[in-house]
């Protein structure tokens, strides 16, 4: 999971420069776009697989509730935050209306919501 934060991160300042282009201070390169696609799909990806495997081993390694945990409670908003973060990447990505602002609010929302629950998670180490 710490790849996959790592990854959301560089994906998140590579969109957060778009913006700033967007906005008027910087210059877009060609390929910034992809750059920042090339990161965001992967994180996602990786963060949905890890967000899957928490649940499922606090069920059967540790015989535990799988949201029984501020981790585990804190990680369901994350990951909904993320996965919403990526449908509106995907309507940007194929021209469908212009949520700028709402990707970027819930990108930067979705990666702190993500080190709550990386902070919180820290308790449930072996």
């Amino acid at each position: 999971m710490a790849l996959s934060l790592v990854l959301a991160a560089l994906a998140l300042r590579s969109g957060l420069a778009l913006r700033r282009t967007r906005r008027g201070s910087g210059w877009r390169q060609p390929g910034d776009v992809a750059r920042h696609v090339a990161r965001a799909k992967p994180a996602v990806v990786l963060l949905a697989l890890g967000f899957l495997g928490g649940p499922a081993s606090m069920a059967w390694l540790r015989g535990r509730a799988p949201f029984g945990s501020a981790h585990g409670r804190i990680g369901l908003v994350a990951i909904s935050l993320f996965l919403a973060t990526a449908w509106l990447g995907r309507r940007l990505e194929r021209g469908r209306g212009r949520p700028l602002d709402g990707h970027a609010l819930l990108a930067v929302l979705a990666l702190l919501t993500a080190a709550l629950a990386a902070a919180t998670g820290f308790v449930l180490l072996p």
